[in-house]
Parts: C-alpha cells; sequence; structure tokens
C-alpha cells in the first residue's frame, strides 16, 4: 500500500494574518517641494509662496499625499507646513516623507482599529509576500498587535515560515 500525501499546511490550525487584506485603498501622491527651490536648493520665502499659491492643489483631491524634499537642500519645517496647509482641503491623508512613510502611517491608523482577539491562543503567520507595497513597519506593528493574543507567530508563509515568538506556558 502506498502512502498516501498529505498537504499538512491545508490541513493545519494555522491563522495567515495578511497585511494585503488591511491595505488602504486610494491613490498615492508624493510633493517634492525642491520643484519650488531655487536650483532645488534654495527656499526663497517669497517666491516659494508664490508658486504653492500658483499650484493647482485640486489634483490631489481624495488622494494620500507624502511631502518631501528629494535634494539635500536645508528647507525649515515650516515649509513642509505650508505645503501641508494647502493640501489640507484636498487631500484625505498628509504625512511629511516619502511613499513609504505615508503607507506605514496608513497601516498605523488601520491596524490600530483592527480586533485582534480573533486570534486568541491561535498560531498566526503574517503573511510575507505581498504584491501591494507593504512597509517593513507595518510588518512590525501587525507582530506587536497580536503577540499579546497569539500562541505563536510566524512570518512567510505556510511552508516556509520563520518562528518569531511562542508564548509562555
Amino acid at each position: 500500500m502506498e502512502d498516501e500525501i498529505i498537504n499538512k499546511v491545508a490541513t493545519s490550525k494555522l491563522e495567515v494574518f495578511d497585511l494585503e487584506d488591511h491595505y488602504p485603498k486610494g491613490i498615492r501622491s508624493q510633493v517634492d517641494i525642491s520643484q519650488w527651490l531655487l536650483e532645488g536648493f534654495l527656499l526663497k520665502e517669497k517666491e516659494f509662496r508664490e508658486h504653492l499659491k500658483n499650484h493647482d492643489w485640486t489634483q490631489y483631491q481624495n488622494q494620500f499625499v507624502a511631502i518631501n524634499c528629494s535634494t539635500d537642500a536645508i528647507v525649515p519645517a515650516w515649509a513642509s507646513i505650508l505645503v501641508a496647509i494647502q493640501l489640507a482641503p484636498f487631500a484625505t491623508k498628509i504625512v511629511d516623507g516619502n511613499i513609504d512613510d505615508l503607507n506605514a502611517a496608513l497601516y498605523e491608523e488601520l491596524l490600530a482599529k483592527v480586533d485582534f482577539s480573533a486570534y486568541v491562543n491561535k498560531s498566526i503567520i503574517i503573511k510575507g509576500c505581498s504584491q501591494k507595497p507593504v512597509p517593513t513597519r507595518a510588518y512590525v506593528l501587525a507582530a506587536q498587535y497580536l503577540q499579546p493574543y497569539a500562541r505563536s507567530i510566524m512570518y512567510g508563509e505556510a511552508c516556509s515560515a520563520v518562528p518569531l515568538y511562542k508564548a509562555k506556558k
């Protein structure tokens, strides 16, 4: 009699926590303030304010927006704040930083609202492969939220998970 091949992954009691399931839908944009600096490096307040006044902010309607400076310019904090004030009537979310920082901030908000009690005493795999840009900070946050509830936490895929945490008995 031949031994039957059993898919242990399919029959396991592992719970998959997939951050892609929580991925915030919406357009992400980046506003690079270096475009309004003299030669990309020097902020001249009067000209800077004039550029902001003439910019079409409506293009960011209902978008998630990151404000950054792509050059090594030393930009005063008020410059980013002023850009954020211009964006506020249109953008859904505004952060200072790059798109990865924006995604991390979105996940911070979302994960804070998730009911993790469904994972009490369960073995959990935080799914590692994703088609969407899930920042490392989101994985770190997910593990922190899951740890008080989980029996164990792993990262990756069921067939090749890396153990991260096991509750003390």
